[in-house]
């Protein structure tokens, strides 16, 4: 992952779910009663008894006039929308209806405040109260072009019910139509009981004139125009260069983070392309056939975020296996995550085919470490085909490139081993900090160490003597959360022995998966001591998955950030024993097969990080100049207007 990118995947901060409607709804009315209570507060509150009187009513007055529009657009606009061609949900309309009551409350408070504190009067109040109307169909002209992907005059419909509700009630319940002197006896004696009621409201929107409708009215045209102008300069680079729409990007990142939707996969394939990616298979059963355990190493990276992509690759991984299912992390980048879940399906039938090809063998090599420069490679054969297992602890590294994977397991071959599936542990990494945050890149130093590393394991490997080969499997789901950066996998081991010189004196070697992303410095050192001195075993390994559900919460959520490290550490040597007391003689076969796939793409990442992080930043100060130039030039209209 580049810095570039990294910036991209700290977006998932903003990941969460929309509440279901009913909740956005009763909450919007408890908002709306404690703001009537401020806003139309009596002086006869004083007395105790009166007080709680008016205060009920004071609650009822501000659920009437703030509520009832919110509950009215929560429940409307979705049903509205969708009759237009659109795509908001009830859940989605209740959330939006709910934070622009939110804009509303906070604009009055400021009103409120200003008047009170200066000469201003009552009238300022409704003044800013138009502004926050108007403010609140901007925004949900906004969400509604961008989930919906309306054009501007139909999103205009649904998102000015709002706005609209609230208008009419403020219209009747002012009185604003005696003021106009419109109408004759018909309406006097049948009409104005309904549509001019200032009797029945508090007497704060007497201060309300026909002149703030129409001030209305003007700023609400101005603010479409500004979201509008918005949307067209921040989605002009979008097209010219990617070919696609910012507000398809807007639209399903809306309806990931609001309702778990499969929207931003939409977009994403349409700036995927396809790839043929190795997929290779490791499994060991007992002398009667049963799986004991697979290793399944498909060479895509398990991303972008949350379940989108191939974010949740290693619990499908599992949840296809009849053995314990250990699904390291490939030496592939994000430029290689599937752009949909449906390819997931892809890469199972490559997994199937390669299972089915399996040519098992009772014998093993006893595991080597090699090193060159930084790189660090644990290996271990199987018959003619060997497990590699990369890592560049205790320094700090993050993905490593498709080419170099792909160049390293070759440099393997070459030394007389059939097939190779290599790991990249992912177990050592300082977050999303400095220029490059460690990706192992063509042509850097660390891509040549790990180059070397393998070719020196492959030497010895394939020379080793082999002797029979047994294994134990166990693991532990752990009560830990995503949010706490362990995923559904938990924590698996698997130890080899392998009694290669015939002398009685088996080598024994650990392996241990835990189902996070990356983990914190020195932590990855900490447990293989740990599980060695518990097993005494001769060499050990601690990997990650790098699955991507666990970025739901932060970008960098990485195994020992959330959790303590010695509560880890006992359920990791915990399962480390429970595998070294199920070690029984096993026979391993390795193959690969090949799947095509649809992935992000060569430098798409990049470039779709880089106008992602230019839209938010740049975004952020034209949004800010053009809510400026919008409210600069409603204060000129209620200077020409008089409202």
């Amino acid at each position: 992952m580049t810095a570039t990118q990294s910036n991209l995947a700290g977006l998932s901060r903003f990941i969460f779910r929309a509440p279901s409607w009913y909740t956005s709804v009763a909450f919007a009315l408890l908002l709306a009663a404690v703001a009537g209570v401020g806003a139309f507060e009596r002086p006869e509150t004083s007395v105790v008894w009166r007080g709680v009187l008016f205060v009920g009513r004071d609650a009822w007055e501000g659920v009437f006039f703030i509520g009832i529009p919110t509950v009215v657009a929560g429940l409307a606009t979705a049903w509205v929308d969708r009759l237009v061609g659109g795509k908001l949900t009830p859940n989605r309309s209740s959330l939006l209806a709910l934070v622009c009551e939110v804009v509303i409350v906070a604009f009055l408070a400021v009103g409120g405040l200003a008047a009170y504190l200066t000469p201003l009067s009552q009238r300022f109040v409704f003044d800013v109260l138009v502004v926050a109307l108007a403010s609140v169909f901007a925004v949900r002209l906004l969400v509604i072009m961008a989930v919906s992907r309306s054009s501007l005059p139909v999103a205009a419909v649904p998102a000015s019910i709002q706005t609209v509700v609230a208008a009419v009630l403020l219209f009747v319940y002012s009185g604003t139509l005696r003021l106009l002197e419109v109408g004759g006896p018909l309406l006097d004696t049948f009409l104005m009981p309904y549509l001019a009621r200032p009797e029945e409201a508090p007497p704060e929107l007497s201060a309300i004139s026909p002149d703030h409708f129409l001030v209305l009215g003007l700023t609400c045209a101005l603010y479409a125009a500004a979201v509008w102008t918005f949307l067209y300069v921040v989605d002009r680079p979008w097209r010219n260069t990617l070919g696609v729409s910012v507000l398809d990007f807007l639209q399903g990142f809306i309806g990931h983070v609001a309702e778990g939707s499969r929207e931003l996969e939409d977009f994403f394939e349409q700036l995927g392309e396809e790839a043929v990616v190795p997929v290779t298979v490791l499994a060991f059963r007992t002398p009667d056939g049963d799986e004991k355990a697979r290793w399944v190493l498909p060479m895509i990276h398990p991303g972008p975020m949350g379940e989108i992509g191939g974010g949740n690759l290693p619990v499908r991984v599992a949840a296809a296996t009849d053995g314990l299912a250990f699904p390291p992390h490939a030496t592939a980048g994000h430029d290689f995550n599937l752009v949909t879940e449906r390819e997931v399906d892809t890469v199972l039938e490559a997994v199937d085919r390669a299972h089915e090809r399996l040519t098992y063998s009772p014998e093993a090599s006893e595991s080597v470490r090699t090193t060159a420069g930084e790189a660090s490679i644990l290996g271990q054969a199987f018959d003619d085909d060997a497990l590699l297992v990369s890592t560049f602890a205790p320094g700090f590294a993050d993905d490593v490139d498709y080419a170099v994977g792909l160049s390293t397991a070759a440099e393997a071959r070459t030394e007389g081993l059939d097939d190779v599936l290599l790991a990249d542990a992912h177990n050592s990494n300082n977050g999303l900090e400095g220029p490059d945050l460690g990706h192992v890149t063509p042509g850097s130093t660390r891509s040549f160490d790990m180059i070397q590393a393998a070719r020196r394991a492959a030497e010895r490997l394939a020379v080793a003597p082999r002797g029979d080969l047994s294994a134990g499997v166990a693991w532990e789901r752990t009560e830990w959360t995503p949010q706490e950066g362990i995923g559904p996998l938990g924590i698996r081991a698997m130890v080899t022995d392998v009694d290669a010189d015939g002398d009685g004196g088996a080598q024994t070697t650990a392996y241990v998966l835990v189902d996070g992303n990356n983990m914190e410095p020195g932590l990855r050192g900490h447990l293989i001591d740990a599980v060695v001195d518990a097993v005494d075993a001769d060499e050990a390994e601690v990997m990650t998955t790098d699955t991507h559900i666990v970025n739901t919460v932060e970008a960098d959520n990485q195994v020992g950030a959330a959790i303590d490290r010695d509560e880890l550490t006992d359920v990791v040597v915990d399962v480390a024993t429970r595998a070294v007391a199920d070690v029984d003689p096993v026979e391993a076969g390795m193959a690969t097969e090949h799947a095509e796939v649809t992935v992000f793409g060569n430098d798409r990442t990049e470039s779709l990080a880089s106008h992602a992080n230019a839209a938010v930043s740049m975004g952020g100060a034209l949004a800010a100049a053009v809510i400026l130039a919008s409210l600069a030039i409603s204060m000129l209209l209620f200077f020409v207007t008089g409202a």
